[in-house]
């Protein structure tokens, strides 16, 4: 049974602390009749707040309306899944991504929302340590600064990369709140040396304890520090995120395992390869469709699993048909690679099934719905799967170090590095470390997890390889006008002329 302490909120609790969300959460009756600032003043009730602070990251696959899980909807505009469903007018946001056309009144709004309900939340902690001080230990009111510091960051940088050019603030607003609009160089270079302070404050363990895990770490900002200096192509940090990815490597705290499919099982969560997770789970879980925002599971099972499938055969079960894995991709895996298997669940070859809109027969096997997975939920079975989402795994840490050293940034054994991740997957031949090979390896390691777009457009591959396909679904070939998603228009409205919309 999971046992997710960090994720671990009453129910009461959770609506105190939500923002920008459904109408419900506004007419709440407090729990307690005490102020805010009586409240937040003890140890117990601001570690509550921190726990608040990790929820929203639960909240892309179902909320505000919108389906909008970070690893799908960054996938769907590279070129190793579809988008499916019924058609292009169902999940029409998506579709819009994928082909390059979103518009600012139909597009990922949901995002947008949750992102600042996790800054808000961040910045919150921060305020409330100032207020329990003096009933915090020292130690802890250095980790909750720490942890609250790097989850702030984490949301900054779904903002960023997404939208690049975005209203910024490291303190919540007051009326009529209004926040600067700052572009995108300058959104990394503040959020980077924000985690450049709660690195030197070296506050956070390499790795969780079994008590603690789904708490942020210092392996997991050493690889946010690396993502963002890897997409900005700062070269100035490269030599510093390369010296990280060895410290991880070196502390051996992390490894690879053995078998690649484990890992997304559910008996894989939180394995030695894993360096940060967000938590789903279905033990009692009551997310629901009222309450889409309560801890609980992930709808994204159901979401991308084949359409009028018979739960159980082949143990899996029915979903709704979206985000089928391309023909390219299941291709593109040499015969022998354990990978192609465990990403590209080919369901026309286990069972019948309904296609739907650009059908391949191919799902993402990853985070397809397992027989058994929302089994012990008590709400909403579709919302209630218990697949976590992998964010970071030591694969990465090595095909980050791999590339670091490629590019210059100094010395090692990037082929070693390179090859380790190649032949876990049953491989027995060696590959060259060039960036190219690494690239590719990255694809093949990491398909529906939201790393080739990013991938494409940091390495200036975006304009030639995304281009109109064959199909005739998309039409449209990539830019660098594209780079950015438009700014959702009640955004643009609210902001009483103070925002810019981007060029898309």
């Amino acid at each position: 049974m999971k046992n997710y302490k960090i994720f671990a909120l009453c129910a009461s609790f959770s609506a105190l602390m939500t923002t920008s969300c459904s109408e419900s959460f506004l007419n709440v009756e407090p729990p307690i009749q005490v102020t805010v600032d009586q409240y937040f003043t003890t140890d117990a009730h601001v570690f509550e707040a921190l726990v608040a602070a990790y929820d929203p990251l639960q909240w892309p696959d179902w909320s505000m309306s919108q389906y909008n899980p970070v690893n799908i909807i960054s996938d769907v505009m590279g070129d190793d899944i579809w988008v499916g469903g019924s058609d292009k007018n169902d999940n029409q946001p998506w579709h819009l991504i994928m082909n390059y056309e979103a518009l600012p009144n139909n597009c990922i709004t949901g995002l947008w929302t949750v992102a600042y309900s996790g800054v808000k939340r961040s910045n919150d902690v921060l305020k409330y340590i100032g207020w329990a001080k003096e009933n915090i230990t020292e130690e802890n009111q250095k980790r909750y600064e720490g942890e609250a510091r790097v989850l702030r960051a984490f949301y900054y940088n779904w903002l960023w990369k997404f939208w690049g050019n975005i209203p910024f603030y490291m303190e919540n607003l007051t009326f009529p709140y209004i926040a600067e609009q700052i572009n995108a160089d300058e959104v990394y270079n503040r959020v980077i040396a924000d985690l450049e302070g709660v690195i030197a404050m070296n506050v956070l363990p390499m790795k969780s304890t079994e008590a603690n895990i789904g708490r942020v770490t210092k392996a997991m900002v050493y690889m946010l520090y690396a993502e963002m200096v890897m997409y900005q192509n700062d070269e100035s940090r490269f030599a510093t995120a390369l010296n990280y990815m060895k410290e991880i490597i070196n502390d051996g705290s992390y490894d690879l395992v053995d078998d690649f499919a484990s890992i997304f099982a559910e008996a894989g969560e939180w394995n030695k390869e894993s360096i940060f997770e967000i938590n789903y789970k279905d033990d009692n879980a009551a997310r629901s469709w009222g309450n889409p925002t309560f801890a609980g599971g992930t709808v994204l099972p159901r979401l991308i699993s084949p359409n009028s499938w018979a739960d159980g055969t082949a143990d899996r079960d029915n979903g709704w048909g979206f985000c089928p894995v391309r023909q390219e991709t299941y291709d593109m895996y040499a015969e022998g690679d354990d990978r192609r298997d465990a990403t590209c669940f080919n369901a026309a070859a286990k069972g019948s099934y309904k296609p739907r809109y650009q059908d391949t027969g191919f799902f993402l096997e990853k985070y397809i719905a397992r027989s058994g997975y929302n089994a012990d939920q008590v709400a909403d079975a579709d919302l209630n799967w218990n697949n976590n989402l992998r964010i970071y795994r030591f694969s990465e840490t090595l095909l980050n170090a791999a590339e670091l050293i490629v590019r210059g940034a100094g010395t090692g054994d990037a082929e070693g590095y390179l090859n380790k991740v190649h032949q876990r997957a049953g491989l027995t031949d060696k590959v060259s470390a060039t960036l190219d090979n690494i690239l590719t390896e990255r694809r093949l390691e990491f398909v529906g997890e939201g790393k080739r777009y990013w991938d494409l457009v940091r390495s200036g591959k975006a304009a030639s390889t995304l281009t109109a396909d064959a199909y005739g679904y998309r039409t449209n070939n990539w830019t660098p006008s594209k780079k950015y998603l438009p700014i959702p228009q009640a955004e643009i409205d609210a902001a009483q002329g103070t925002l810019t919309q981007n060029n898309y």
